[in-house]
């Protein structure tokens, strides 16, 4: 039985996640900021458990990871879904609004990695550890500093966590989502304008369901991916390639 940790698990792209995760048979961890949320999503999935975390906060992500090996008795796969993004201009970007995404983003990416990574050590039968990053992990739009600056940092992160976990058979990737149908992008996507803007860029003219991400992160931490690390796979609908 896999045991598998999935943060941000109470909406878009981790709710998804966490779904495509128990469909499989993995026993899913459910953990987000907002604990309620995270109820919801968890009472739908046979067998899960709902936490809530702060995933800036290097206690909580350590109770977060206990509560997984107490749930499932092991802890197999992580998806560390939780994120925020903030746009402005950089000519007008709060400092403090800078710092927030970048804790959240990236910070949390390294700290959910951490804990799990040193609980799968100590457990000694690897894991697979998939961070999510963005489209913005390579290519910035406008009022992005924020937003981009903690993709950018994220991709690099998976990059040395790949490098520095492998000794234990712990491999770590990272997925690029590009434009989502998630609550984070409705707005961006109700206004028809930048809609059409958006998906203007997209060789396949349309976003993706948050299920189609989730199937990369499913990919990449099953056995089908056992000799993948490091990687970074961009679910773009051909954004990055265009």
């Amino acid at each position: 039985m896999t045991v598998s940790l999935v943060t941000g698990a109470g909406s878009g792209i981790g709710a998804a996640t966490a779904a495509v995760l128990a469909e499989r048979g993995d026993t899913v961890i459910c953990a987000d900021l907002n604990e309620e949320a995270a109820h919801r999503v968890a009472a739908s999935l046979p067998g899960a458990l709902a936490v809530g975390v702060d995933v800036t906060d290097e206690e909580a992500c350590d109770r977060m990871v206990q509560a997984a090996i107490d749930h499932g008795g092991g802890l197999d796969a992580v998806a560390a879904c939780a994120g925020i993004e903030i746009g402005a201009n950089a000519l007008d970007l709060e400092a403090a609004t800078f710092r927030r995404v970048v804790e959240v983003n990236l910070t949390g990416s390294f700290l959910t990695a951490q804990r799990a990574a040193r609980a799968m050590r100590d457990l000694g039968r690897g894991g697979a550890i998939v961070l999510i990053g963005s489209i913005n992990s390579q290519m910035a739009l406008p009022g992005g500093a924020a937003y981009a600056g903690s993709k950018g940092g994220v991709l690099l992160l998976g990059r040395a966590l790949a490098v520095d976990l492998a000794p234990w058979g712990i491999r770590v990737n990272v997925v690029g989502p590009g434009v989502t149908d998630t609550p984070m992008s409705a707005a961006s996507l109700a206004d028809q304008t930048r809609r059409s803007r958006l998906l203007g860029r997209i060789p396949l003219a349309r976003p993706a369901d948050p299920r189609e991400i989730a199937q990369a992160v499913a990919f990449l931490t099953s056995e089908a991916a056992g000799y993948v690390t490091g990687a970074f796979l961009a679910v773009d609908g051909g954004w990055l390639a265009g």
